[in-house]
């Protein structure tokens, strides 16, 4: 068996990310260089660690075993080049972050900015993940730190509080429901809506919202920023659901009318958590510390 650091981090994003496509991508290799080597892993011990299909792949049971062994060497090696550091110019720690779609938008670029300011020896890989499936990856060890909506189960991580991020209805002021002074999102799903692009995390978390509620969003167009949408929506494209932090981020005052969320689950806060603070690599706890006084 000879599997080396770059094998292992490549079968992790090609896990992480479900095809050898985007795991490729996301490990700077080419397709037929992934393929190669996955199937030289594959080779050196005689067996199948990926299940193929056609949405894409999933482990076998000893795949499922070489993640696990996976993740904690690649835990170990990064905590060794982050402690060697401090004695060699030029090697670097690197803080894998994973956050849902308000916090990486509205939150974290000048904090996450300063931070990399002041740790000139630090790396961040920051990744854009529904709440639930970044909970997922804290407990399989995949990350160091994760920015969830509380509406997630955290049981056995441990969280801190981070910001309140309560989500708003905005529609033109000629919808039909501008008159309402409060609306269900249940009685939204009969209009038309503008929404995030359909991989975002907030997309995901809304459609399982309409779902819960026993229909599906009708998604008339979809835009990759707050911004694009709630512009959108001040033009009479339809409905939407924001952040209030985007509306009052905006330079231009709203040209919409917004309803504040009825439902418990538009009253979110957002937590920082991990699966043990104090276990954390110094590099990590760096940035945990610079999030909890900002």
């Amino acid at each position: 068996m000879h599997f080396d650091l770059t094998d292992l981090r490549l079968y992790l994003n090609i896990l992480d990310t479900g095809n050898i496509t985007a795991g490729a991508t996301r490990s700077h290799l080419s397709l037929a260089a992934a393929s190669a080597r996955i199937r030289a892993m594959e080779s050196s011990l005689g067996t199948d660690f990926l299940q193929r299909g056609r949405r894409g792949v999933t482990p076998t049971p000893a795949g499922k075993a070489l993640a696990r062994h996976a993740r904690v060497l690649l835990q170990q090696a990064q905590r060794m080049q982050q402690d060697l550091a401090e004695y060699a110019n030029g090697v670097k720690g690197q803080v894998r972050l994973l956050c849902n779609t308000t916090a990486i938008t509205e939150y974290l670029p000048e904090l996450l900015a300063d931070f990399l300011r002041e740790h000139p020896n630090l790396d961040i890989d920051l990744q854009e993940l529904p709440s639930a499936r970044i909970t997922h990856a804290l407990r399989q060890g995949a990350a160091d730190l994760g920015v969830v909506s509380d509406a997630v189960d955290t049981t056995d991580l441990q969280t801190c509080a981070f910001r309140d991020d309560p989500l708003v209805l905005i529609m033109p002021h000629e919808h039909p429901l501008a008159q309402a002074s409060s609306v269900s999102f249940a009685d939204t799903l009969h209009h038309h809506y503008v929404g995030l692009n359909a991989n975002s995390a907030l997309a995901v978390y809304l459609e399982e919202q309409a779902l819960h509620a026993g229909s599906r969003m009708q998604i008339r167009i979809r835009a990759d920023g707050f911004d694009g949408v709630m512009r959108m929506v001040a033009r009479g494209a339809g409905l939407a659901i924001v952040p209030l932090a985007a509306i009052e981020r905006a330079p231009i005052g709203p040209t919409f009318k917004r309803l504040a969320l009825q439902e418990p689950w538009g009253q979110r806060k957002l937590l920082l958590c991990a699966r043990d603070f104090a276990a954390l690599p110094g590099y990590a706890k760096a940035l945990l510390h610079a999030l909890t006084l900002s």
